[in-house]
């Protein structure tokens, strides 16, 4: 069947079913009263090693903005939480719709440590913490994509070998589509072509 993207039902449907796994962006942000949040987007990934940059697309712009993007872009800053199996279940229980003021951090029960450059918390529970200073935002169709440039890394030792990242010891977690994640368990290797 070929079609234009709403020809399979809803766009979004057919993007999230179809590019995956996608790595979740668990981002924790500090509002400018003080207030804490946390929650999960998939709708995410590096931009660039040099300088090292993320993003991650959060729903609505403007006013509409989800608390992330608006914390984000109110205080300059933010830090992507990299989600393993052992937190998925809190990550779930951050992508709830609370009321304003309600901390993401106590509901999922996950503790919020302090960062070295940014002001807003990390999961201390993530196995990769970088803590990012905002870069630029973006409002494209329906959402906000938010730009953050990595300040300092927080990576437990755990998942390095010989001090560097070993992705065979990390365990994330990627999202697929409705209910579904993905285990990173089953690797293989390919040379890359000179």
């Amino acid at each position: 069947m070929d079609g234009p993207p709403d020809a399979f039902g809803s766009p979004y449907r057919l993007l999230s079913g179809a590019v995956v796994p996608r790595p979740i962006a668990w981002v924790s942000t500090r509002a400018a009263d003080g207030t804490r949040n946390l929650a999960p987007y998939s709708f995410s990934n590096v931009v660039t090693p040099d300088p090292p940059t993320l993003l991650f697309s959060a729903s609505g712009t403007g006013e509409d903005r989800k608390d992330s993007a608006r914390n984000a872009i109110e205080t300059g800053e933010f830090v992507w939480n990299v989600v393993t199996e052992d937190v998925a279940e809190a990550m779930n229980a951050t992508s709830a719709t609370l009321p304003p003021g309600e901390d993401e951090f106590d509901r999922a029960a996950v503790t919020a440590a302090d960062c070295a450059v940014v002001d807003a918390p990390r999961v201390a529970e993530a196995a990769v913490s970088f803590e990012c200073e905002l870069v630029d935002t973006l409002d494209v169709g329906a959402s906000t994509l938010v730009f953050g440039e990595v300040v300092h890394a927080h990576v437990d030792d755990a998942v390095l070998t010989n001090g560097k990242m070993d992705t065979t010891k990390l365990d994330a977690v990627g999202r697929l589509s409705g209910s579904e994640y993905a285990r990173i368990g089953d690797r293989f290797s390919l040379e890359r072509p000179p």
